[in-house]
């Protein structure tokens, strides 16, 4: 890391953070719904196997909460220590935004999840019930005010600039600013199909492993009709967020289309390598006028290339990069989804309807796949919003501190260092929970934590 510049070794040590800590609201968001659906099947149907979904999943998300938080605090220290010109400059939208993350929705869902964790021996089922709505709905609430934030960031509106600070003369148009519907719905689908695949594949996992109970393919099929319901949904809402991009965001939107001049009919370019340095892209394969079809609606219609952007336009190659990777990953997400569903349809009679070892195995496969796309689709956002960090407002080195070089890769190196343990260990006790084991080595039996004595009128695991 000798050879690299302080600001570079900042945006690098905050895309890390960034980065790992996505990972985690995105699953808990989801995932707090789907444990509402286990909690409602079961108070509707008494059927057991619903709370044996609910009490395997709760404890996934109890782990992938506490992640997401520690992970979160660190990302806040970095505004201060590495990017002290963002708050100086526009702290008076960004304070009041993620204070109202953390008093309306961070409180609320860390508060109900003792009460979903612990409680429901002491507390009536119903009361139970809402906590488990509760804590989804603050993790959803969450996700609209950060959403907001980096919305504005993207699409400022509502402010006027005193004396080199942005003050704001609408909240409304701050916290609705024109990009923040469109990426409210599309984050809010990629979170809903992360948890999709995750539930499916390791519920799949343990379906290999001959852990077959009626809570295992309850959570299976939850898993794979929630992907296949919500994929078609989230190739519309990226298509609508794609021409929110083209009119707000022309940059960004080329360097995703990889199109390096203004012109009409320009084809939709599917493989190339874009070289900057020649402002071409090389190897190109390419569909005509595909591209100003979907983005204008015309074959004729005219779309702004890179050249109109000269010195403020994003890096080409990883937003290009980026975007396919997304796409490509979400074809295959309808590509399983479907196939699954179709696998598993319920007009089929017989052994025919049964999951098959080879679809198990695909699920596994793509149990994390929502995240390769989530990132991508991170890279994009984040990446093609450069060289601002608030859209014509602030660059991202106007607001980089004087932090030496030598400190920030320290502090990179071991952070870097701690993300990929933790990383490593999520994901292994991910599998180790769906292991199946024998009676006294699970891990409630050992820790007497979510071993819930029996209720009047329903019996519980």
């Amino acid at each position: 890391m000798d050879g690299l510049d302080a600001f570079l070794l900042a945006r690098i040590q905050f895309a890390a953070n960034i980065t790992f800590h996505i990972l985690f609201p995105t699953i808990s968001i989801s995932l707090g719904w789907v444990l509402l659906f286990f909690k409602l099947r079961f108070v509707k149907t008494g059927q057991q196997h619903w709370m044996d979904a609910y009490q395997f999943w709760v404890k996934i998300f109890a782990l992938t909460f506490a992640l997401g938080v520690v992970s979160g605090i660190t990302m806040s220290f970095q505004f201060g220590t590495n990017w002290p010109g963002f708050m100086e400059t526009v702290g008076n939208i960004a304070g009041p935004l993620l204070a109202y993350e953390v008093l309306t929705a961070f409180f609320l869902e860390a508060t109900m999840l003792g009460v979903m964790l612990f409680g429901r021996s002491r507390v009536s089922e119903t009361t139970h019930t809402v906590a488990t709505w509760l804590v989804a709905g603050g993790t959803t609430l969450s996700a609209f005010w950060i959403l907001a934030l980096n919305s504005w960031m993207q699409t400022p509106a509502g402010f006027e600039m005193i004396n080199g600070q942005a003050h704001v003369t609408s909240w409304f148009e701050v916290i609705f600013n024109p990009s923040f519907p469109y990426r409210l719905v599309h984050m809010l689908l990629a979170s809903g199909l992360t948890v999709a695949f995750l539930v499916a594949g390791i519920s799949a996992y343990r379906w290999l492993r001959q852990e077959r109970g009626a809570d295992v393919m309850a959570s299976l099929k939850t898993g794979v009709y929630l992907a296949a319901v919500l994929i078609p949904l989230q190739i519309l809402a990226g298509d609508a967020h794609g021409l929110n991009t083209l009119e707000h965001q022309p940059a960004k939107l080329a360097a995703m289309e990889g199109i390096w001049k203004t012109e009409k009919g320009v084809p939709a370019v599917l493989f190339a390598l874009p070289d900057e340095k020649a402002k071409e892209n090389r190897y190109e394969i390419a569909i005509p006028k595909l591209a100003s079809l979907y983005l204008t609606h015309s074959w004729d219609g005219e779309v702004k290339g890179l050249d109109q952007f000269e010195g403020k336009h994003p890096p080409v190659a990883p937003v290009f990069w980026a975007f396919r990777i997304m796409v490509g990953v979400g074809l295959l997400m309808l590509a399983v989804s479907w196939a699954t569903t179709f696998q598993l349809a319920p007009w089929k009679k017989g052994q025919t309807r049964d999951l098959t070892v080879w679809h198990a195995r695909v699920l596994v496969a793509m149990t994390f796949a929502g995240w390769v796309a989530l990132v991508a689709g991170w890279y994009v956002t984040e990446i093609g919003r450069q060289p601002w960090l608030v859209s014509g407002v602030l660059t991202a080195a106007d607001a980089a501190s004087k932090v030496p070089a030598p400190r920030i890769a320290l502090t990179l190196a071991l952070y870097l260092t701690l993300y990929l343990s933790l990383f490593v260990a999520y994901i292994s006790v991910v599998f180790y929970l769906a292991r199946p084991k024998p009676q006294g080595e699970r891990l409630e039996d050992q820790l007497n934590v979510l071993n819930y004595p029996e209720k009047e009128g329903a019996s519980h695991a």
